[in-house]
């Protein structure tokens, strides 16, 4: 019943104006932040990890600031996955190396967790790509999954695989043609992943990136999605030369250390609120 009620009251908000919208996301993620005791806690301990030349204040603003733009980010998808596609297209820019996105051959966009993940991906489809997917995870409520995975597959010919799948699945999409929509930062445990610097801090990293670039031929395209007054922008990055290398402990490091010159631009919209350092290297006391 909640998660039925939770995406009809989405919905309802999509006829809303973006100012409105973003107005009452502000309000949801300032008193999140007051009530996620636990959530604001794994937040401001990743920012103690990740910027220890800040001070408290700074990295309790910037917390506070990401919460915010996760209430906002939750709330925009009423439009991006409900509102007219000319809405849609109005809103969210593609910017950059588009071309990349146009070419023919498939490709693996290293789409970070910045927030606007969903709107990226929305526009991506729309605007650019034919033939596209997506690794999912199934979400715990029944309703709730299918609202995603409509919002998900809304724009252009696109095939979500489930993480239990396995590469396989994957690989064969890649090898049609289809480009990937990847999201390979976060820590998903010690079996999938190995350790890089994040930050200066080794983090539990999985090496899909350049995995899944070799297995399926595919170029590496980066694409980066920052909220803006006006709705989103995606910046598409040109394809990485030299990448995938046959060393893929030192291709998912330069993963990382191009991640962080991104996250350093726009800090307040990275998605501290998971726990990143959750694996911990052997020996190393936990940090949360």
């Amino acid at each position: 019943m909640t998660g039925r009620l939770g995406v009809w009251l989405v919905r309802a908000l999509a006829p809303l104006p973006l100012p409105w919208l973003r107005a009452l996301g502000a309000l949801l993620g300032r008193a999140l932040f007051v009530l996620a005791r636990r959530r604001r806690h794994v937040a401001l301990v990743n920012l103690r990890l990740c910027f220890p030349q800040w001070s408290e204040a700074e990295r309790v603003r910037v917390a506070r600031q990401s919460f915010v733009h996760f209430c906002q980010a939750l709330l925009d998808r009423a439009w991006v996955w409900h509102g007219p596609p000319e809405l849609v297209r109005q809103r969210i820019r593609l910017s950059g190396a588009v071309h990349e996105l146009r070419r023919p051959e498939a490709a693996v966009l290293f789409a970070p967790h910045f927030y606007g993940m969903d709107a990226g991906g929305a526009a991506i489809m729309q605007q650019a790509v034919r033939l596209g997917g997506s690794i999912y995870s199934p979400q715990k409520s029944a309703a709730a999954d299918a609202w995603v995975r409509a919002g998900r597959e809304r724009f252009g010919d696109v095939v979500l695989i489930n993480r239990r799948d396995g590469v396989k699945p994957v690989v064969k999409s890649l090898r049609e043609g289809r480009y990937l929509y990847l999201l390979p930062d976060m820590d998903l445990g010690p079996e999938e992943s190995l350790f890089a610097p994040f930050f200066g801090v080794p983090a539990a990293t999985v090496p899909s990136l350049p995995r899944l670039a070799r297995l399926g031929r595919a170029r590496v395209v980066p694409t980066v999605t920052r909220m803006t007054a006006g709705g989103y922008e995606v910046q598409v990055h040109p394809a990485w030369t030299d990448y995938p290398s046959a060393d893929v402990a030192a291709d998912t490091a330069l993963m990382n250390q191009r991640l962080q010159t991104w996250i350093e631009a726009m800090p307040a919209q990275y998605y501290w609120v998971h726990k990143r350092f959750k694996t911990r290297p052997a020996g190393a006391p936990p940090v949360y």
